[in-house]
C-alpha cells in the first residue's frame, strides 16, 4: 500500500462534540438573526427588538469563528468566512431597501 495523503485537517475526537453544536448554532442563529431582522421590519415586532438580532449576529460570528478554528480553517479561509458574514450582516438591509423601493414605484 502507498502513503495516505490527506487533504483536510483530521478533526480531533475532543472537539467533535463542539464542533457539532456549534455547526447547529451557526444554522439556528442565522435564521434567529434574519428573522428577528425582518419581523422587526414588517413591523410584527416592536423597533426595539432590533438590538436583539445584532447581538444574535454577534454571537453567530462568535461561533462561527470558533468553528472555524477548530476544523483547521487555514487563515485566508478564515477571512474569507468573516467577509461572508459581514455580507450576511448587510445583505437583509440591502433586500429590505430593494423591496421597499420597488414596493414605492409600483405603488404610486
Amino acid at each position: 500500500m502507498g502513503e495516505i495523503i490527506r487533504l483536510r485537517p483530521e478533526i480531533p475526537l475532543d472537539d467533535f462534540l463542539l464542533v457539532f453544536i456549534l455547526g447547529g448554532l451557526v444554522v439556528l442563529l442565522a435564521a434567529a438573526y434574519v428573522g428577528v431582522f425582518t419581523f422587526v421590519k414588517i413591523k410584527k415586532l416592536k423597533g426595539y427588538y432590533m438590538p436583539i438580532a445584532y447581538v444574535i449576529w454577534v454571537v453567530l460570528a462568535y461561533c462561527f469563528y470558533l468553528l472555524s478554528s477548530l476544523i483547521g480553517s487555514d487563515p485566508f479561509t478564515q477571512k474569507v468566512l468573516m467577509m461572508a458574514l459581514v455580507a450576511y450582516l448587510v445583505f437583509p438591509h440591502f433586500i429590505y431597501f430593494l423591496m421597499t423601493k420597488t414596493h414605492e414605484a409600483y405603488e404610486h
